[in-house]
């Protein structure tokens, strides 16, 4: 409880910097909302030319839109720190600083750069599952409701992970890689469509090497009552979530191990 009431203290301030200049959070906040609001008219004009996508209509493929937009935006928002580890923090020597507080590092990295633009993705998010809602005709249970809310989280853990790995490959690199965007914003745009449509090479990667079927495309299905096309039973979509949990488990030991490594700038 004492660390999350720390994190709660510093996503708090970080929040408060940006607030201080409201106009500026805002502009930034509809940026976000706009600028992946194009991703949706994409999505909405292939749609409108062809009609389906190897029988996937705009209604479910709309859901798995606003579940991996949601995860990401939730994870983005939280792992900044992570992202620019090599760029502003391990090269100036201000990590430095982060290592003489009697405080879990991570929730340091986590809570100093809270990012409130964000919300921007996430309520755009939210809007386009509203529009898969209607369009799909998604009955939504207590059990149904409890598993978006569980991929949601796997996912969010997912991509942290990712953006975890990247500020452990920093420690090595000293500088914070762009490979890791083919998994983050690659990933997104992946995980936008069913894994059905893709080769099989690339559905295994992104089953077994990132999870990202195991927080988008499963759970949808078991949302959409759909069956899955690749043979999974059903079952799959109500445990598979718990893969970005692992995941981020796994991407802590690099974190550790990158750490471990660590031997200040000497400045």
């Amino acid at each position: 409880m004492g660390s999350f009431a720390l994190f709660i203290r510093l996503a708090g301030a970080s929040l408060s910097g940006q607030m201080r200049y409201p106009g500026s959070a805002l502009l930034l906040t509809v940026g976000q909302f706009l600028a992946t609001g194009i991703e949706v008219v994409a999505v909405w004009a292939l749609f409108h030319r062809f009609g389906a996508v190897q029988g996937w209509g705009i209604g479910e493929v709309a859901l798995f839109y606003g579940l991996v937009n949601a995860m990401f935006a939730i994870a983005d928002g939280l792992g900044r720190g992570f992202d620019v580890l090599g760029t502003e923090l391990l090269r100036t020597g201000a990590f430095d600083r982060l290592l003489l507080r009697p405080r879990p590092l991570a929730l340091q990295l986590m809570g100093q750069d809270v990012r409130l633009s964000r919300l921007g993705r996430l309520l755009q998010a939210g809007l386009v599952i509203a529009f898969a809602t209607a369009q799909a005709g998604i009955v939504w249970t207590p059990a149904t409701i409890a598993l978006a809310l569980f991929a949601l989280a796997g996912g969010a853990a997912l991509f942290l992970g990712i953006l975890v790995l990247q500020g452990a490959l920093a420690f090595w690199t000293v500088e914070s890689l762009e490979i890791a965007n083919v998994f983050t914003y690659g990933g997104v745009e992946a995980g936008q469509y069913p894994l059905a449509i893709y080769a099989r090479w690339f559905r295994r990667l992104l089953t077994f090497a990132v999870p990202l079927a195991a927080v988008s495309y499963y759970p949808a299905l078991a949302i959409l009552g759909r069956p899955d096309p690749l043979g999974a039973p059903g079952w799959v979509g109500w445990l598979s979530p718990l893969a970005g949990f692992a995941f981020l488990a796994l991407a802590f030991a690099a974190w550790g191990a990158g750490l471990r490594r660590h031997a200040s700038t000497g400045s």
